[in-house]
């Protein structure tokens, strides 16, 4: 069973940084997704077991990155130049493997979810 736990969240205005981690247990392909008050939940950010492969969001690329620590079991987001719309609650998300890695429902195992938010 693969335990994911989020932390980090909080208030920051436009332009600020932010930094997420997700304590994470297991040999796992990761991800963070978000979601917005009344919407899906979206993909962010993906990363596979070693760390050498990444993918992103058109909206996220360049103002993200996506990193793990597996001598701490830790992945980490972290989030520069933020903007309002990026205020949402960011979930963890862990796979044993996949091809689709933007899409929420191949991911078995989630955390909680930490709110972040953005003010102008």
């Amino acid at each position: 069973q693969v335990h994911l736990v989020e932390s980090g969240g909080g208030l920051v205005q436009a332009g600020g940084s932010l930094r997420l981690s997700c304590a994470a247990n297991g040999r796992t392909f990761s991800a963070w997704f978000r979601q917005r008050p009344g919407k899906e939940r979206d993909f962010v950010a993906a990363i596979d077991y070693s760390g050498d492969v990444t993918y992103y969001a058109d909206s996220v690329r360049g103002r993200f990155t996506i990193s793990r620590d597996n001598a701490k079991n830790t992945l980490h987001l972290q989030m520069n130049l933020l903007r309002p719309e990026d205020t949402a609650i960011y979930y963890c998300a862990a796979t044993i493997g996949t091809t689709n890695y933007d899409v929420p429902g191949e991911y078995p195992y989630w955390g909680k979810g930490t709110q972040v938010t953005v003010s102008s």
